[in-house]
């Protein structure tokens, strides 16, 4: 377990749900709604980020989902999920409430979850192109640019964006 200022970063466990929901909920508006338009953010998040997809994500297998808690609040949250043999990882998702970023919540997030995965050898993500902040972070931490997540790439109900990855 690392930490963040006053901050923890813990597993993620059912109880938590609700205020891990509030947080992606007002992180995407606050990220998004100038990006996508609030009513299509609000559709994406009742979808992805539903209590259920949420606690879906809690059994599962070759995966982290983790938070930052101080006892109160919980300003930040991680997911990621291992691939096949271990060497990949996808970093889902990562994000940290609009008033307590830039703290180090999300670093010790990312640290965290590259520290649960002790084999794996890279790991990768998607962003949104036009979140300037998001992808200052991870270049940053020490992710390049690899390519575009076009069309043919994604799953149903994904988002173009851009795919950042760094070796492990």
């Amino acid at each position: 377990m690392s930490s963040a200022g006053n901050y923890f970063i813990r597993t993620a466990s059912r109880r938590d749900l609700p205020a891990v929901r509030a947080l992606l909920v007002e992180t995407w508006h606050d990220t998004c709604d100038s990006i996508y338009g609030a009513a299509r953010v609000g559709e994406i998040t009742d979808s992805w980020h539903s209590p259920e997809a949420l606690e879906a994500r809690l059994g599962q297998p070759n995966s982290e989902f983790v938070i930052a808690d101080n006892g109160s609040e919980i300003a930040g949250m991680a997911y990621a999920v291992s691939g096949e043999g271990g060497g990949a990882l996808h970093l889902q998702q990562l994000y940290v409430l609009p008033a307590r970023q830039r703290l180090g919540i999300g670093r010790a997030l990312l640290a965290e979850i590259e520290d649960s995965f002790p084999e794996a050898r890279e790991i990768r993500l998607e962003v949104e192109e036009a979140n300037a902040s998001a992808i200052a972070f991870y270049v940053a931490n020490g992710f390049s640019r690899l390519g575009r997540a076009d069309a043919a790439d994604q799953t149903a109900g994904s988002l173009p964006a851009l795919i950042y990855g760094k070796t492990l």
